[in-house]
């Protein structure tokens, strides 16, 4: 069976296609030409024009490998992984070889004959083009495996957090369930229609639960699905839950990691206003400076000792969602202060593109 792009063991070729991955090929080249320059202690020629001639003849086959490899990349994709690796090697090994061949022709050119550099230039062309494939064919095995190894690691990663996360998105704990229902049962018999709202509402609380779209969702549709939590739990705890928002200044289309902030809501009910006879207040507010979006979640603190059960695994696993999703570029972090457990959430602005129709409406 084939494999897709961007699925499947046999695509775990990078994207050499990026400015990044042409830097990175730069850098190691010329750290293997000046290696090999080193090793090489040709009496015959300098040592900065032993340098030179060797990156230059590196950078051809670096260069051209890449692009090969970056225009070549989703047939690739679509070979098995056998076929795939066969295949990349082949493509190195020509590289090589059409390298060595212009390189040993430039060097019988006129011009080149008539100066004193004949010898920078190979002599003969049989052997240094062979000596030169078969050094090819041995590192490139070992950068393909290499990439496999590194594209297995990363899926492995991925799916381990994947499936933490959809346990977590798919997880509605017992008690809210059973409270959510004797809520709507009561509902029934004094409020028909608020009863009938307020199965909407649970029902949409699965539906968002249980999607499979959970990579990244507008923040509109973030906080939509957290005030229809905060609807549900406003029935059963009344007066004693209080929630202010103040979240107009961040962009409706911004997108973030599905199934976000309304986990933290619930842990600030779960953890700070549920324990309280009195209740209290959950805080969010939101604000976007230097492309960056900051969303803090607060609430007062339980005021028995310890943390209920529950409150690190959501925490944890939106910390791995957001490594994920933004790398280095997106913080977290929690912690009790002054009375209050606060959550704040700071990662890039992304914004969903508007669509053809709207935006030429």
């Amino acid at each position: 069976m084939k494999n897709e792009p961007g699925h499947g063991s046999a695509f775990y070729l990078p994207d050499l296609c990026t400015s990044r991955a042409t830097l990175a090929i730069v850098v190691i080249v010329e750290l293997t030409a000046f290696v090999l320059t080193l090793a090489r202690q040709n009496a015959a020629v300098d040592f900065w024009t032993d340098l030179a001639r060797t990156s230059l003849f590196l950078l051809w086959i670096g260069l051209a490998g890449a692009a090969l490899l970056c225009a070549l990349r989703a047939r690739l994709a679509r070979l098995g992984m056998a076929a795939g690796f066969a295949a990349a090697l082949a493509l190195s090994s020509v590289v090589v070889a059409a390298v060595s061949v212009c390189v040993y022709l430039i060097g019988r050119t006129r011009v080149v004959l008539e100066s004193s550099g004949a010898l920078l230039f190979p002599p003969e062309p049989r052997s240094f083009v062979v000596r030169n494939v078969f050094i090819g064919l041995v590192i490139s095995a070992l950068a393909l495996r290499y990439f496999y190894v590194a594209h297995q690691w990363r899926r492995s990663v991925e799916l381990r957090a994947a499936a933490r996360v959809h346990a977590l998105q798919a997880r509605i704990r017992p008690h809210f369930l059973f409270n959510s229902m004797n809520t709507i049962a009561a509902l029934t018999r004094s409020n028909p229609p608020r009863a009938e709202s307020a199965v909407q509402d649970l029902a949409d609380l699965f539906r968002a639960a249980l999607s499979d779209k959970h990579d990244t969702i507008t923040l509109a549709e973030e906080l939509e699905v957290a005030r229809t939590y905060q609807r549900m739990e406003q029935l059963r705890l009344g007066p004693r839950l209080q929630v202010e928002w103040k979240t107009d200044a961040l962009p409706a289309n911004a997108l973030l990691p599905g199934l976000t902030i309304q986990p933290l809501l619930e842990n600030a009910i779960y953890h700070g206003i549920e324990p309280r006879a009195a209740g209290g207040t959950v805080t969010i507010t939101g604000e976007v400076a230097g492309g960056l979006v900051t969303i803090v979640v607060r609430n007062p603190l339980d005021p028995a000792p310890g943390e209920r059960e529950g409150n690190r695994l959501a925490l944890a696993n939106i910390r791995e969602r957001f490594a994920l999703t933004y790398g280095g570029r997106a913080l977290m972090k929690s912690g009790r202060f002054d009375g209050e457990y606060i959550v704040t959430l700071r990662f890039p602005l992304v914004q969903k593109p508007l669509r053809a129709s709207a935006a030429s409406a």
